[in-house]
């Protein structure tokens, strides 16, 4: 965090000088933003640097604990506000996410994991205060996922769940194994950014609605009307559905939300395929093929192949807590990114 402090107060001497100099309002305007942003990331730095300090007078207090355990707990969080602030800019940043979690290899064990994995990020999207609303949901005859798409919306979600883009891998022994044979199953999950009216126009022209009778949780009501609702996107062929309300016109918008995002992901695809030199080490690229994650039962352990990280306490991370590994996915970011721009050539603590 050191090396951080000293580049962040480094841009704003650079950026307090341009804004002494005789500038078009256009550039005053975006120094004067830029400046406000990384004053505020440099307060953020001096507050965790002083909760260490207190930390450290703490632990020549006897009985202490409690309070430095509280240190603790502010400090990771802060610690975490300040990488998400130090992101770059991308498509993720301040806007909410469309989650898609798709049963892959495995059967009804991988449709199973797939339902663990819904869980999990549900329980974190709680820890973090955000909203989430299961929009469309396909499940198994035992009772997992073939495919589940959520929304999540609040601060930072976008910016936080963009890592789970890729393959989910999970080695244990089946419900359905009566050998108590290890298996290897996987689930695929998308994360894809909720698209503004403006950022991608859809034609009418170009889709076909139609309306089918809901199933699932809502009583007789859901089996009486038609009120899902289905989006054919013609020129591409994608088709995205919404039951969760018993509106149909509520159905629609949400269902035209999730094909926007599916438009701005294809564009996006299509763009970096013709941008050969872009960093293909970028954590998070978001392939499906990309194995980005272990899950390994009989082990206790939970690998994440993209940082070569592994922590021995899988239930707690099947639980919800993902800020085992996700902050330090961040600060993996940060480093590479700050290292291409030549700026640092490490990032520590």
């Amino acid at each position: 965090m050191e090396n951080i402090r000293t580049w962040v107060r480094e841009t704003l001497s650079e950026l307090e000088k341009k804004l002494m100099e005789n500038l078009e309002l256009k550039d005053m305007i975006k120094f004067s933003s830029e400046f406000t942003n990384y004053k505020e990331i440099d307060e953020k730095i001096n507050e965790y640097f002083n909760l260490l300090d207190e930390k450290e007078l703490w632990k020549e207090e006897p009985g202490s604990e409690l309070e430095i355990e509280k240190i603790d707990k502010k400090i990771e969080l802060l610690s975490n506000e300040i990488l998400a602030l130090l992101l770059p800019e991308d498509e993720f940043r301040d806007r909410n996410v469309f989650l898609e979690i798709r049963a892959g290899t495995g059967g009804e064990e991988a449709a199973l994991f797939a339902g663990d994995l819904l869980r999990m990020y549900l329980r974190y999207a709680e820890t973090k205060g955000w909203d989430t609303e299961i929009l469309d949901e396909s499940k198994s005859d035992l009772g997992g996922y073939k495919e589940v798409i959520v929304r999540i919306k609040g601060k930072n979600s976008g910016t936080y769940m963009k890592y789970e883009r890729g393959v989910h891998r999970v080695q244990r022994i089946p419900v359905t194994e009566s050998g108590g044979r290890i298996h290897t199953s996987t689930a695929t999950v998308a994360v894809l950014p909720e698209i503004k009216d403006v950022d991608v126009f859809i034609d009418p022209k170009d889709i076909r609605i139609d309306t089918y009778r809901a199933s699932g949780a809502g009583g007789q009501y859901v089996n009486k009307t038609e009120s899902a609702i289905r989006i054919t996107h013609i020129p591409t062929g994608i088709v995205v559905t919404c039951q969760s309300e018993r509106s149909q016109h509520q159905n629609k918008e949400k269902a035209l939300m999730v094909l926007r995002a599916k438009l701005y992901e294809m564009a996006r695809k299509e763009q970096e395929e013709k941008v050969s030199t872009q960093r293909k080490s970028q954590v998070g690229s978001g392939e499906r093929s990309e194995k980005i994650r272990t899950y390994n039962f009989p082990q206790n352990r939970v690998t994440d192949h993209r940082i070569n990280l592994t922590i021995y306490n899988l239930q707690a991370v099947i639980d919800g807590n993902l800020d085992l590994i996700i902050p330090k996915l961040m600060q993996h970011d940060i480093e590479e990114q700050l290292k291409e721009l030549g700026i640092l050539q490490s990032v520590e603590g």
